[in-house]
């Protein structure tokens, strides 16, 4: 997602119709520091007056995600999914399970194994995503 925040330019040439409501998600999505659920961007647009159904934030993030504009994910014991835009960066995360927050760490521990799994099972690995789960340093003493 390029960071000059010309959304109608990207929607387009993925072939998404550019609307009022998706380009203010994606700005959503652009602002926010943590991903976000559903709900947590259906409320922001909500607080913004904007005129909207909880099921178009559905159908639209998934549109998003589907032409991989948007990355879905879900954290291990939370059956809400979160939603973040992709910015083609490789990074993995730590995952906080109390608050949410995920942060990234530059090195990638998973070079080796991919090298490893080509030469024992001659395996080509096109892509891998690592999240570790833990509470951070603001939770671990609220568990």
């Amino acid at each position: 997602m390029p960071d000059n925040n010309d959304y109608k330019e990207v929607l387009t040439r993925e072939g998404i119709k550019s609307t009022k409501h998706r380009k203010a998600i994606l700005e959503i999505l652009e602002m926010a520091e943590t991903p976000l659920t559903v709900e947590e961007i259906f409320l922001t647009l909500k607080e913004k007056h904007a005129s909207i159904w909880l099921s178009t934030v559905y159908r639209t993030l998934e549109i998003l995600t589907s032409k991989d504009l948007v990355i879905k994910s879900t954290i291990m014991g939370d059956d809400k999914a979160r939603y973040e835009l992709n910015h083609n960066e490789h990074k993995h995360h730590v995952v906080c399970v109390g608050c949410h927050k995920r942060i990234s760490f530059e090195d990638c521990p998973v070079n080796e194994f991919e090298k490893a799994l080509k030469e024992r099972m001659d395996f080509d690995v096109t892509a891998h995503k690592l999240e570790i789960y833990g509470y951070c340093k603001d939770c671990k003493f609220t568990k």
